[in-house]
């Protein structure tokens, strides 16, 4: 086995830092506060995402030829990470870019394609998934939303829960039953007749809000179906797998952001004219918690790639039934500052 059959190079290349760099000069002017007080009040952080519509980023995996960066899954990544470390996490780029965008971008017709991705890529629409249920979560098989057909129509009926961003959408991207054992997705408008849209009353602190969604006989054309008719796990999947790769880098930009804010605090807070962080009561913690943080981020930067790896249907990657005992963390000094390179990961833009 030769060297290049082993190892893993963890080194982002000079694109890739500059996206990092790109992202993070935009999200700086924004910050905290500003989404905090968006959180607070459950509204759009819109300046935020039409900013980076401007700059290309919302629609980074979009192919060129739609209007997007032409990039992929990775830099999808990079772009989430970066605007949560900076405190302006933004859910829909999970909802609109990572899940309708690929699914489109992958099963989409032409005509499609052409009408939705590039208002897409430019932030200038926003497109929300439906697959959730009362009864069901996100239990593929046990969902009740049907599609029948009606002439050359499509007949959808059904309920949806905890759908986020329905009121800053243009479309929802809905998974139902048109068969026995068989899914399919649609594009239903979301001022579409007979779509009731119930404001979900929920205490977490987002600018997105949640709502239930009620089907009552919402009539679609033959070109609201997204590729095959039958298709809907292939396509769901396709759209959820990003889902969690992209879920995965706003926490791990929360993490940073948090490690951050607690290293400062460590530095600044005196006590018994010293600064807190020179206890390693405090220091080691944070130490540890920015270990891993950054092996999160490993493992998340690595898992666009994993995700077109070939694998023989029905037999998933296999990992240890128990992991390996964690080793004992060797006695040290006591640091006499606590720096942001030892509690957190470095800004690598």
């Amino acid at each position: 086995m030769n060297d290049e059959e082993v190892g893993v190079d963890f080194a982002e290349t000079e694109e890739h830092r500059a996206l990092r760099a790109a992202v993070a000069e935009i999200a700086k002017d924004y910050g905290p506060r500003y989404y905090a007080e968006r959180a607070a009040a459950h509204r759009p952080c819109t300046e935020l995402w039409k900013a980076l519509g401007e700059a290309g980023f919302i629609g980074v995996n979009i192919p060129e030829v739609y209007g997007g960066g032409g990039g992929g899954l990775t830099e999808l990544v990079l772009v989430c990470e970066e605007i949560a470390a900076a405190g302006t996490p933004l859910l829909l780029l999970v909802v609109s870019a990572a899940i309708s965008a690929e699914v489109l971008t992958e099963f989409g017709t032409e005509e499609q394609r052409g009408a939705w991705l590039p208002r897409l890529a430019s932030g200038a629409s926003k497109m929300v998934f439906a697959i959730t249920e009362p009864d069901a979560g996100s239990n593929t098989h046990r969902l009740s939303t049907t599609a029948k057909r009606d002439g050359e129509d499509w007949v959808l009926n059904g309920t949806k829960y905890y759908i986020s961003g329905v009121d800053e959408a243009e479309a929802l991207l809905v998974v139902a039953k048109t068969g026995q054992d068989a899914l399919s997705l649609f594009l239903v408008p979301t001022d579409a007749a007979g779509l009731d849209k119930r404001l979900l009353p929920v205490d977490l602190l987002l600018p997105e809000r949640q709502f239930t969604l009620h089907f009552d006989g919402v009539r679609l054309d033959k070109t609201a179906l997204v590729g095959e008719e039958g298709a809907g796990f292939r396509q769901v999947f396709h759209g959820l797998n990003p889902e969690r790769i992209t879920g995965a880098a706003l926490a791990v930009g929360v993490a940073r952001y948090a490690l951050t804010a607690a290293a400062r605090y460590a530095n600044e807070r005196t006590v018994w004219s010293e600064p807190i962080g020179a206890h390693q009561g405090v220091s080691h913690p944070l130490a540890k918690a920015k270990i891993e943080t950054e092996l999160a981020a490993l493992m998340t930067r690595q898992a666009p790639g994993s995700t077109t790896m070939a694998c023989p249907r029905g037999s998933p990657p296999t990992w240890p039934s128990t992991p390996p005992p964690r080793p004992r963390s060797p006695p040290s000094t006591r640091p006499s500052r606590l720096t942001a390179a030892t509690a957190c990961p470095p800004n690598t833009g």
